[in-house]
């Protein structure tokens, strides 16, 4: 017979994926702090080479940060899909496998359109040693190229946006709640347009921002629960 509600026996997944949100709600957290300790990257060559020389530890520490989001996102998804696909078993398969697959890429890319590339400390440590102008120009010029690839559109953000949308579309009927299934349907919603857009709407997409780990907060909350009711 099939369970009415979530599947007690993935009750582990549902234990780690509640955890894994609240990881992915801190590692939001740490580099929004570290932006009153330091100016946010520079998106020209020069200026970011010198800018990486200058707040090393900053920068790594944000790099880490919004790459490493993508390993506690993908548990995320899978736990969030299995807590949910008594309502739409076909749904919840196809959201586990789109937003698995996101954050996949987006490790993969192993980069974040704040300017954050880990070939960039490379050139940056370089780039200091450099002994003759010549040297420092075409340094920059490198790091210009790994700029314009790390801050353009990716599939991994707009795949992102679209399975919080479709997961939470069977959060309505599921253990999450109202609120939170209305969030996420509202974030995802405005998470597509806004990662596709994203290198021309400017200061509008912390919009998107500050939602998506409100809704992951909300997300964790709700599996831990669900984990001790199962």
């Amino acid at each position: 017979m099939e369970p009415v509600g979530p599947d007690p026996s993935w009750s582990k997944l549902y234990r780690v994926g509640g955890v894994s949100a609240l990881v992915f709600v801190a590692l939001v957290l740490i580099p929004v702090v570290l932006v009153f300790l330091a100016p946010l990257p520079p998106t020209e060559g020069k200026a970011l080479l010198e800018y990486i020389a200058a707040n090393k530890a900053v920068y790594l520490i944000e790099l880490v940060c919004f790459v490493g989001l993508a390993v506690p996102a993908l548990v995320v998804f899978a736990a969030v899909a299995a807590a949910v696909k008594h309502v739409d078993k076909s749904i919840a398969a196809i959201g586990a496998l789109f937003g698995i697959g996101s954050e996949i890429i987006a490790l993969a890319l192993g980069s974040s359109p704040q300017s954050l590339h880990g070939g960039l400390v490379i050139l940056a440590d370089s780039y200091a040693a450099a002994a003759t102008d010549p040297q420092r120009a075409a340094l920059a010029s490198s790091a210009d190229t790994l700029i314009a690839a790390t801050n353009a559109v990716s599939w991994a953000g707009i795949l992102t946006a679209a399975v919080i949308m479709l997961l939470s579309l069977l959060m309505r009927r599921g253990p999450f709640g109202t609120a939170t299934a209305v969030l996420g349907i509202l974030t995802g919603a405005i998470g597509i347009p806004f990662e596709a857009l994203r290198p021309l709407i400017g200061p509008l997409y912390m919009v998107y921002g500050l939602a998506l780990p409100v809704w992951f907060a909300m997300v964790g909350a709700a599996l831990l629960r669900v984990n001790r009711a199962a």
